[in-house]
Parts: C-alpha cells; structure tokens; sequence
C-alpha cells in the first residue's frame, strides 16, 4: 500500500524550510521501503482530504494565510470528517493559527479561522523568536525535541490538549509552557527549523500513525539516527535541557 503525503499549498506555505518536513517523511519510509506519492496541492484544486495519509500544513505571511482559509472555507467539512477520522496531520505557524477560532490583531480586528481546534491566537507587540526546546509525551516515553520559533502571535488553548511542554523558548504565548496543540492525529507546533529532519522519533511516529489508521502493521524497521541525534544533543544541551 502506498502512504499518500497531501502538501498543501507549497508555493505559499515553506517559510524557514518547511519543506524538509515532507522530505523527511517521505524519505524515512523509502529507506524502509514503504511506497509513497507527494502531492502538492495548489490554490483552487479539488481534493478529497479521505484520500490522504499525512498532510502537512506549512507557514506562511499574513496574506498567505488568508488566501488559503479563502480556497478553504467550502472544504472544511471535508477536512473536518478527515480530522476525526485520524487523518495524521501537522500544521506549522500560519497553518497552525488557520485551524484554531480566530487571529485577533493589535487594531482590534478577529479575522476567523476555520474554527477546527479549539484555540484562538491574538497579535503580540513582540516577536517569540530562538530556538526550543519542547518535551512531548509519545507511547510509553517522553522525547525531547528541538526547533526554530519566529512568531508574533500569541495563542491560547481551550479544551484541547498541547503538543508538548516548553523547557526552553517561549512555545504558544510565551508565558503558560505550552507548544502547539495535539487532537486526535492533528499535530501543530510553531516549531520550524524543519521540524521533522531535527527529530526522527517525532517523524518516526508519525509513519507509524498513517499506517495503522490504514489498518497497517506500524512496526518500523530501525535506521541510524546517530548524525540527526548527536545534532539534537548539541541544541539540547545549548538550551540547557539536558
């Protein structure tokens, strides 16, 4: 069977290198041998999100994110039942605070969201920017992992669980320790940097999720992670998180 990785928007959406969070993905299961097809959706496509196995949501300016909750809004439902249906998903900054109920502006102005999550963020006077670190709980052990923030906006979690715990950084808002949000397979995170490259377990589980949401065996063969760990280590022991 092969895993379907749905891109959305990448001429868009790939601030800070996003894009290697698709490469690493669809490079750790073709070192494994497990098949897969990127497809890069663009504005104005007709798609089935039910079809997808990973979709990736990457960050983008102000403008950006407007024209991609425009091509959104008739699809939410659709992106909706694939949320709840498992769909293993990941949004990083922009596409993060599109999912979420509102991004309110220093003027005062709420420009909706798609109102997936239930999360809202407001314009901050100043920029959360520098590397994290986060720890986020994965079956049976907690990882720790790295990466990059560069945000303004500050958001603010309802009844919905966060991504991880903040050891260094400033993560969502800067003062509640919390990173990104997690609900059901939908993972968002302000972490850039990419993200997945820097942390192979993060990556790893991931696969594991859209081939069990397949009905697959998630049993992954190992591979040497020795070079993007010991890279890990270095920032983690920069931040002091050791």
């Amino acid at each position: 069977m092969m895993l379907a990785i749905y891109h959305l928007y990448p001429d868009l959406l790939n601030l800070y290198g996003d894009r290697g969070n698709i490469i690493a993905f669809r490079r750790r299961c073709e070192w494994r041998g497990i098949p897969v097809q990127v497809r890069e959706i663009n504005l104005g496509e007709r798609i089935d999100f039910s079809d997808a196995d990973f979709l990736f949501f990457g960050g983008g300016s102000d403008r950006e994110q407007d024209l991609m909750a425009e091509d959104l809004a008739d699809r939410k439902d659709n992106l909706r039942k694939a949320f709840e249906d498992g769909l293993v998903t990941l949004a990083i900054c922009g596409g993060y605070q599109l999912l979420g109920r509102y991004y309110r502006t220093l003027s005062g102005q709420v420009i909706p969201g798609l109102n997936l999550l239930d999360f809202y963020t407001l314009a901050g006077t100043t920029r959360l920017i520098g590397n994290v670190a986060v720890e986020i709980p994965l079956p049976g052990r907690m990882v720790r992992v790295s990466g990059f923030e560069n945000h303004s906006g500050q958001t603010f979690l309802g009844e919905i669980k966060p991504f991880g715990r903040v050891l260094s950084g400033h993560g969502n808002n800067g003062s509640d320790a919390t990173e990104g949000v997690r609900y059901k397979n939908v993972f968002c995170s302000y972490m850039h940097g990419p993200l997945l490259p820097k942390n192979p377990a993060l990556t790893d589980y991931f696969i594991q999720l859209a081939l069990e949401r397949r009905g697959r065996d998630g049993f992954l063969a190992p591979l040497d992670n020795g070079f993007e760990e010991a890279a890990n280590r270095v920032m983690l022991s920069r931040l002091k998180v050791l």
